[in-house]
C-alpha cells in the first residue's frame, strides 16, 4: 500500500453509512528524513482500519517492514498473520486487482506454511516461494536467512569469528625465542624485521607457512609455525620484503578466514643496541585476564550475566525452529516463546554468590615467564594457540585467596634456585609446569564481610612437572629442596598457612591439562626440625563442606570450587526436580558425589556416575563418612553404562502370568538380587564444559520412563545445545549416514549446527521441553556463569 494512498482515505469514508463514520485518522508520519513514495507500508496496519474493505489497492502485496525489535523472535512473517491476510482476501474478492504490478519483493521470502505442512492453500498466487527453485533474491541482492543460500552467506560473512578470534585485537606476546631451531642458538634475531601471521589453520606446520607464502610470492628468509596454533612467524631479509610482504599478505583469505599481520612483542630483557630495555607495550594484567569484570560493582556483573543467559536462551529458540522436521508442527514450547520475548522458557533470575572475594578453593598457577622476561608463577595473559605465552603475577585478582598467592610466591621463590627449567610451552620440553592449590574449608555460613582465609583449614599443594630426560637423583634431590621450601614459607607466614598434603604429577602431555590416571607421588613435609619428617600413611586428600556434609577430595577429583554458592545451586536442583521418597535419582557426571549425597535424605536412591576413579573413591568414602547407605556409584563413562542403568532400574519387572515356576526358596533369593522399582525417576546431570556426549542424551531422550531432568551447566552454550536433541521432534526418517562423513562435517560445525545435525539421527521417542531456568553465578568477577534448566515431558 501506497503512503499517498492515505490521503484517499477521507473520501472513501464518505462512501459508508453516516452513523459509521470513523473519526478522521491522522497520516502515518515517515521515521525515514527523506521519504519517498515507493516505501512500504507495514501490511498489519490495513487490518487495523475497519474502513479499508472497500479500498482498491493500486500495487500488489508487498513485504512488510521488518520490526525494529533489536532481539527478534521470528525470521520469517507468523503463519497466524499470515491466514488472517488470506481470510480477508477471500471475504473481499473486489478487493484483488486481476493484474497486479509485480512486486520488487514477490517471491523472495519463503512461505512458512508451506515449510512446516508441506502444502498452501494459496497454491502458485502466493506471494511466497514454496521451496529453494522459488525463491528470488531480495531487491537489496541478499537471500531469505532462513533458506540454504542465505546461511551459506551468513556463514561466510560470519567465518572467523570464532571464540579464537577475540584475540585479534591483543598483541602477541610470546616470551620464548621462536625462530632458535631455524636460526641457530647464537644468532640474534631482529624483531624489527619480524611479523606475527594471526588466524592460521591449527593443523598447519612451518612447511605448510613456507608453502603459502611462497605462493603468494612473497620473499622472507625464515618462516615457522607449530602445530595447534593459530599464529604463525615471519622474518624478513631488510625492509623492502617486509613492507612487500605485509603489502600482500594483509588480508588474504585462508580457509574462510582473513589473515592479520601483527607485530611481535619484544620482551623487556631482550636488550636494544645501545644496551637499554625495550619498552614493552601496554599489556592487560593478570587481574584484567582473569577477572575481567572485577571493575563493574557486583549488581552490574549480575545484570550483565542474566543478560548473557537471556540471549543463549533465545538463541536455543532459534536453532530449534531450524532442527524440527519440515511437515511437523513446532513444539508448544517454541510457539509459547513470543509471550515471553523469544525465550525458550522463563528465566527466574540469578542468584549471587554469598561470597565475592577469595572464593576460590582451587587455584592453577601457571610457570614461565613474564613479558618483562621475569620467572613467574602466576597466570597465563591468553591463550597459547593465539600466540600468547606471557605469565604474570596474581596480583589484585579479587576471587584468589591470599593464601594461594603466598604459596605461588614460595613456589616462585624456590624456582629462581632451582638447577631444573620451567615448562617451555613453544618447545615442549622443560621440568617445572604447574602449580595447583587446593583448600578445605571449615563449616559454616559466609559472608563478605569476614576474612575468607580464617576459614580454611586444610591445604594441598599439587605440582605438575613433566620428569622426562631428567636425572633420577637431581629429580630427588629438587624435590626434598622443594618440600622444604614450602614448609619454611608456611611456618614463616603470620599467621602460619596450613600444609595438610604435598603431592607431585608427573605429565609429559603438551598442555597443562593431564588425564585422569596420571601418575602421582605424595611427598613428606618436613617438620619444624629440619632432621626429621612426618611419614604420611595415608592417601592423599583434603576435606571441605557443603550443606553440613564432609567431602574428602583427592589431587584430581572434580569439586565446586565455590563452595558457598554450590549450596545454593544443590539446593535449588534439588526444589526442581520434586524429589521424594519413591524417587530414583541419576546424578550424572557425580565427580566426588557431591550432589546425589547433599540430595540423599529426600530420595529413595541414588546412581552416580563418574569416569574419574579417585572421584569415585572419594564418592564411596563421602557416602561412608556421613553415614549415606541409599547411595550407588559407578566408575565408567555415562555413555557407556547410561542406558544399560536406566533399563536395569526402571523396566517393569515381569508379569506374575510370565513368571516361570520357581521354588519359594529361589523366588526368595532372586527378590534381594532383583534391583528396587521406583515410581518416579529424575536425572540431574552436570558435565563439563563441552557438555553431555551423544549417547548419553541418546539414552536420556528414548527412555520412556524419565520424565524430568536438570541440566546443570557452567557453559550456557552447550546446554543450549543438548537442548536441541533433547527438545525437537523427531525425524520420521532417522539419518544414519557415515561416520567418515559425519566426522568431516564435525569439523566444520559450530556447537548449534552439530546438534541440529545430531537431532536428525535421534531415535523416535517423546521430547522434553524447557520448562524454567535459573542462573547461578559461582564465579564472581568473571563472565562464565553456571546455569540451570528444568526440561520435563
Amino acid at each position: 500500500m501506497e503512503s499517498s494512498s492515505i490521503d484517499e482515505l477521507p473520501s472513501a469514508a464518505a462512501q459508508l453509512p453516516s452513523g459509521n463514520i470513523p473519526a478522521p485518522v491522522e497520516p502515518i508520519q515517515s521515521s525515514d528524513s527523506n521519504p519517498t513514495d515507493d516505501v512500504p507500508m507495514a501490511s498489519s496496519s490495513i487490518d487495523e482500519l475497519p474502513f479499508t474493505a472497500d479500498i482498491t489497492p493500486t500495487v500488489a502485496p508487498v513485504e512488510p517492514i521488518s520490526s525494529s525489535d533489536p532481539n527478534p523472535t521470528d525470521e520469517v512473517e507468523s503463519v497466524g498473520e499470515k491466514r488472517k491476510r488470506a481470510d480477508d482476501e477471500k471475504t473481499n474478492p473486489e478487493s484483488s486487482d486481476p493484474n497486479p504490478t509485480p512486486s520488487p519483493w514477490f517471491k523472495t521470502s519463503l512461505c512458512s506454511y508451506f515449510r512446516r505442512e508441506a502444502s498452501c492453500s494459496h497454491g502458485s498466487a502466493c506471494r511466497y516461494a514454496h521451496g529453494e527453485k522459488e525463491l528470488r533474491q531480495k531487491p537489496d541482492n541478499t537471500w531469505d536467512p532462513t533458506s540454504e543460500r542465505g546461511k551459506k552467506a551468513k556463514m561466510s560473512e560470519n567465518a572467523g569469528k570464532s571464540a579464537e578470534d577475540e584475540e585479534e585485537n591483543g598483541e602477541v606476546l610470546f616470551t620464548e625465542e621462536m625462530m632458535d631451531e631455524e636460526c641457530g642458538e647464537n644468532s640474534v634475531h631482529d624483531l624489527s624485521l619480524s611479523k606475527c601471521l594471526v588466524h592460521l589453520p591449527t593443523k598447519w606446520q612451518s612447511d605448510d607457512l613456507k608453502k603459502f607464502v611462497k605462493e603468494q610470492g612473497v620473499e622472507f628468509k625464515f618462516a615457522k609455525k607449530r602445530r595447534g596454533m593459530m599464529v604463525g612467524f615471519l622474518t624478513f631479509e631488510n625492509a623492502e620484503q617486509l613492507q612487500s610482504g605485509v603489502e600482500i599478505l594483509e588480508g588474504k583469505a585462508v580457509n574462510s578466514k582473513t589473515l592479520k599481520i601483527a607485530d611481535v612483542l619484544p620482551r623487556s630483557s631482550d636488550k636494544n643496541n645501545n644496551g637499554t630495555k625495550n619498552p614493552a607495550a601496554k599489556i592487560k594484567s593478570a587481574r584484567e585476564a582473569v577477572t575481567p569484570l572485577a571493575d563493574l560493582s557486583y549488581p552490574e556483573q549480575l545484570e550483565q550475566k542474566k543478560a548473557s543467559i537471556m540471549q543463549t536462551l533465545k538463541k536455543l529458540t532459534r536453532n530449534a525452529r531450524k532442527a524440527c522436521p519440515n511437515g511437523k508442527s513446532l513444539p508448544e514450547w517454541v510457539l509459547q516463546s513470543r509471550e515471553i520475548g523469544g525465550l525458550a522458557c522463563k528465566l527466574e533470575g540469578i542468584i549471587e554468590s554469598p561470597i565475592t572475594h577469595g572464593y576460590r578453593n582451587k587455584c592453577e598457577f601457571s610457570t614461565g615467564y613474564s613479558v618483562d622476561g621475569k620467572l613467574t608463577v602466576g597466570f597465563m595473559l591468553g591463550n597459547f594457540s593465539a600466540g600468547v605465552t606471557a605469565v604474570e603475577e596474581a596480583v589484585d585478582c579479587p576471587n584468589i585467596s591470599k593464601l594461594a598467592c603466598r604459596y605461588a610466591s614460595i613456589f616462585q621463590s624456590f624456582l629462581e634456585k632451582s638447577k631444573l627449567p620451567v615448562w617451555n610451552r613453544f618447545k615442549s620440553c622443560g621440568f617445572w609446569r604447574q602449580l595447583t592449590v587446593r583448600e578445605g574449608r571449615r563449616p559454616g555460613v559466609f559472608s563478605n564481610d569476614e576474612d575468607v582465609d580464617k576459614r580454611i583449614a586444610e591445604v594441598m599443594l599439587m605440582v605438575q612437572v613433566c620428569t622426562t630426560g631428567s636425572d633420577e637423583a637431581e629429580v630427588a634431590t629438587e624435590f626434598d629442596e622443594m618440600a622444604k621450601a614450602f614448609a619454611h614459607g608456611a611456618r614463616e607466614t603470620s599467621p602460619p598457612l596450613p600444609l595438610t598434603v604435598l603431592v607431585v604429577q608427573d605429565h609429559v602431555g603438551i598442555s597443562n591439562v593431564a588425564p585422569p590416571d596420571c601418575p602421582i607421588r605424595m611427598l613428606p613435609i618436613p617438620n619444624q626440625d629440619q632432621s626429621t619428617t612426618n611419614v604420611l600413611t595415608e592417601e592423599a586428600r583434603i576435606h571441605d563442606h557443603i550443606n553440613n556434609l564432609r567431602f574428602s577430595i583427592s589431587p584430581t577429583a572434580f569439586f565446586q570450587v565455590n563452595t558457598s554458592a554450590a549450596e545454593k545451586l544443590y539446593s535449588l536442583a534439588g526444589d526442581w526436580a520434586d524429589l521424594g521418597p519413591d524417587t530414583l535419582l541419576f546424578d550424572v557426571c557425580c565427580g566426588t558425589g557431591t550432589i546425589g549425597l547433599t540430595l540423599a535424605h529426600r530420595v529413595g536412591m541414588v546412581i552416580g556416575i563418574e569416569m574419574n576413579a579417585s572421584a569415585v573413591s572419594d564418592a564411596e568414602r563421602n557416602a561412608k563418612i556421613n553415614g549415606i547407605s541409599n547411595c550407588k556409584f559407578i566408575c565408567s563413562k555415562a555413555e557407556d553404562v547410561m542406558s544399560s542403568l536406566l533399563t536395569q532400574y526402571l523396566d517393569a519387572p515381569q508379569t506374575e502370568e510370565a513368571k516361570p515356576e520357581t521354588s519359594n526358596i529361589q523366588e526368595q533369593e532372586d527378590e534381594t538380587k532383583k534391583p528396587p522399582q521406583f515410581k518416579n525417576v529424575v536425572a540431574i546431570v552436570d558435565p563439563p564444559r563441552p557438555g553431555l556426549h551423544p549417547d548419553v542424551i541418546k539414552a536420556l531422550r528414548t527412555h520412556p520412563r524419565l520424565k524430568t531432568l536438570v541440566y546443570i551447566s557452567c557453559n550456557p552454550e552447550t546446554l543450549a545445545a543438548n537442548a536441541i536433541e533433547l527438545c525437537t521432534p523427531s525425524f520420521e526418517n532417522v539419518d544414519q549416514g557415515g561416520k567418515q562423513s559425519y566426522h568431516q562435517r564435525q569439523r566444520r560445525m559450530g556447537t548449534s549446527a552439530l546438534a541440529r545435525h545430531r537431532a536428525k539421527k535421534m531415535p523416535a521417542s517423546e521430547p522434553f521441553k524447557p520448562v524454567k531456568a535459573m542462573a547461578v553465578d559461582l564465579f564472581p568477577h568473571t563472565d562464565h556463569c553456571e546455569m540451570v534448566m528444568l526440561l520435563n515431558r
